[in-house]
This record gives structure tokens, C-alpha cells and sequence, in this order.
């Protein structure tokens, strides 16, 4: 059995669920991968340029001996709707390795909406197919381009054998669209985290931190971060990730740091006291399903988080505070911090939120794809 797969992020980038998708592929069916990277898929936004990125993953991102990795050729211009006759005549190096890799019991993965996507998926040489559904890509554009997204998303989900949905919106969104939904929420690279913490103990005279690791876009809440660094003080906020938007004033006890390999990044979050997600409510969140919940908690350490996506339903679960911006924040804080997990709930936590157990419940490359 062999996997192609149209991954919307490049393979050299911060180990992401496409990364552990294939990696689970080849474990369980000892399959080869052609990975095909992205190509731009809109018009160049000014964010492009502003945006830091760390070059790549890590030792994370080193290409495996079962992996080969295609990067297509394209002109940005895919909300056009010429855009596929213009690319394809990039796209003939792409064809070739297609055609070289498949045989009668390759799967075709698509991890976002493309043309190219629906390319392949014409050439009807696929013993199945899939559609990751991550996010709800129509949402990350406006006017004709959204448009032109969603009719994308439509005609894909038509043709695939299967949909995969990491959250609940999703799921909700797209039911009505194809046959064999699954909901397969996100996960954490259990067995390539940093060691158990052996408890979290802070001293009395030690400035408690409040960390966050991810990109900073336009649904990030700057006003309920600063409103959580005013109303506390004498604690620290790191912000750790590129920036895609332009910051506020900020408080003095509001940190901004550059992007760091993902393997840093972990190891960045073990000295939190506190993991952050202050992401607004809006289309755009609806539907999101934040890996970072999932390291935060598998490191031992408590969530302060607004209210949206998914997160919206963990309002119970143990070690998660939700907030917005007419909350007693102080309060909150205090909670947060007086959290102790056991390592042996994090241990538990760790096993049943890892990406193996993850897609093996929801039956990824199960009865219905094997040869």
C-alpha cells in the first residue's frame, strides 16, 4: 500500500498533524509516502513579508527513507478561475512522480482544497481516497476568493471515499456533504516530548509565567492578553511564534519572542507554569481544535483559554480555565497556578492523546483501505 499526499503545509516546517498522519500511515501498513509540499495558493498578502518563520522543523523534519518530497511549481493566482491551465503547464514534474509512484493500491490524501488536488483526483487511479478537513478553509479569505474556496472544498469532498474532520464544527459543517464522516480530533507527538515532569512545583518568591507557542495572527486577542497582564501583574506573558500582525502597546510584563524549532518550542513550554490560548471568537476559530491544548496538558500544565472551537466544550475538563474579558482574572490566575496534575495523570493523559491512539479510534487506514 502507498500514500500520496497533498499536504497543505512544506514537510521542512514544525512536525504538524499532515507530518504525524503519514508517519502513522507508515507504521501501521509499512507503506512508502510521496509527500507534496504546497504551493502558493492566493494572492501575496503583505503578512507574507512581516511574517517570522523559523527555517524549518528540526531533526523533526529530515526526510525519511519511505518519504519522497515534491515541491510543485505554481503562479499565485489560484482564486482565478484559469489558474489550473495556467499551473498545470508547471505542473508536469508533479504528473510525472504521480505516475511513477501509484500503483493499484495507492491512497490519494488531501490535506486542503486545491486544484491541483482535483487534478489527481480526475485521473480516477486511486484504490481510495481522502480529505483531511483541519480548518475551515473558506474562512481564511474574503469576497470571490471565498467563494471559489468553497466550491473547491465542495467538489473535493464529492469525490473522496472519505472525510476526516479534527473538530466537531467541522464535522457538523460537512456532514451533509459525503457519506463516511470521521471525526478525528487533533492529538501531541507523545513519544517525542520532553520527559514527564515529576510534579510542578514553583517557589513563593518565583515569578509565575503564563506561556504561549503559536503563530500570532489576526485572531489573536490582544486585548485579552493585556487585560490578563494588567489584572496580574506580578506574573510574566511570554509570547513565543512568527507574527502576522502588528502588536499594540503592550505592558511591561508582556514578553514578544521570535519563533523557535519545534523541538525549542517544547522545551519552551515545560517552563511555563501556565499554557495560554487567547484566540478571538470568531468564523475562523469556530472550528479549530489547537494542537497546542494538547502539548500544554501532556507537559503537566493547566490551560487558560478563551472560549471558542473546541475549546468551548472543555469548560469541565480537569486543568482547563476559561476566560474572556469580564472575567475575575486574578481569580482565574490563582486556579490556574494551584493546579498540580500527577505524573501519573499526565502519563495517562499523554497515552490516550497521542497521535497513534488518536488515528487508530478513528479507523485511519483501517478495513476500508486496506488492500
Amino acid at each position: 500500500m502507498r500514500l500520496i499526499y497533498l499536504s497543505p503545509v512544506p514537510w521542512k516546517s514544525f512536525s504538524q498533524r499532515p507530518h504525524e498522519l503519514v508517519r502513522y500511515f507508515h507504521s501501521f501498513t509499512e507503506g512508502e509516502v510521496l509527500w507534496v509540499d504546497p504551493y502558493p495558493g492566493r494572492f501575496p498578502a503583505l503578512s507574507d513579508v512581516l511574517s517570522q518563520r523559523p527555517e524549518s522543523g528540526g531533526m523533526d523534519c529530515d526526510v525519511p527513507a519511505w518519504l519522497t518530497v515534491v515541491k510543485p511549481k505554481a503562479v499565485p493566482i489560484e482564486p482565478l478561475p484559469f489558474s489550473g491551465t495556467v499551473n498545470g503547464l508547471l505542473w508536469g514534474d508533479v504528473g510525472l512522480a504521480v505516475n511513477r509512484f501509484a500503483d493499484n493500491s495507492t491512497i490519494l490524501g488531501i490535506g486542503k482544497p486545491t486544484v491541483l488536488a482535483l487534478h489527481l483526483l480526475a485521473k480516477q487511479c486511486f484504490s481510495a481516497s481522502f480529505y483531511d478537513a483541519m480548518d475551515d478553509y473558506p474562512a481564511f479569505y474574503k469576497g470571490w476568493s471565498r467563494l471559489a474556496m468553497a466550491n473547491r472544498e465542495r467538489r473535493i469532498i464529492s469525490k473522496v471515499s472519505t472525510l476526516l474532520a479534527s473538530s466537531s464544527a467541522l464535522q457538523e459543517r460537512l456532514r451533509h456533504l459525503a457519506h463516511d464522516v470521521r471525526l478525528v480530533p487533533n492529538a501531541c507527538a507523545a513519544e517525542r516530548l520532553p520527559a514527564l515532569p515529576k510534579g510542578r512545583q514553583r517557589m513563593n518568591d518565583q515569578i509565575p509565567v503564563i506561556g504561549y507557542v503559536g503563530t500570532i495572527g489576526q485572531w489573536f486577542d490582544w486585548e485579552l492578553v493585556i487585560a490578563l497582564a494588567k489584572s496580574n501583574p506580578n506574573t510574566v506573558i511570554r509570547l513565543i511564534g512568527p507574527l502576522y500582525v502588528r502588536p499594540p502597546a503592550l505592558p511591561h510584563n508582556i514578553c514578544l519572542e521570535p519563533p523557535l524549532p519545534h523541538s525549542e518550542a517544547l522545551h519552551a513550554m515545560s517552563r511555563f507554569d501556565v499554557g495560554l490560548i487567547p484566540f478571538k471568537r470568531s468564523t475562523l476559530t469556530a472550528s479549530v481544535d489547537p494542537i497546542k491544548f494538547y502539548e500544554y496538558r501532556a507537559l503537566g500544565l493547566p490551560v487558560v483559554s478563551s472560549a471558542f472551537g473546541e475549546m468551548a466544550l472543555r469548560k469541565e475538563c480537569e486543568g482547563v480555565y476559561l476566560i474572556d474579558r469580564n472575567s475575575d482574572m486574578i481569580k482565574v490566575v490563582g486556579q490556574a497556578l494551584s493546579n498540580c496534575p500527577t505524573p501519573e495523570n499526565t502519563a495517562r493523559f499523554r497515552k490516550d492523546n497521542s497521535w497513534e491512539n488518536r488515528f487508530s479510534e478513528g479507523r485511519i487506514f483501517a478495513s476500508g483501505y486496506r488492500s
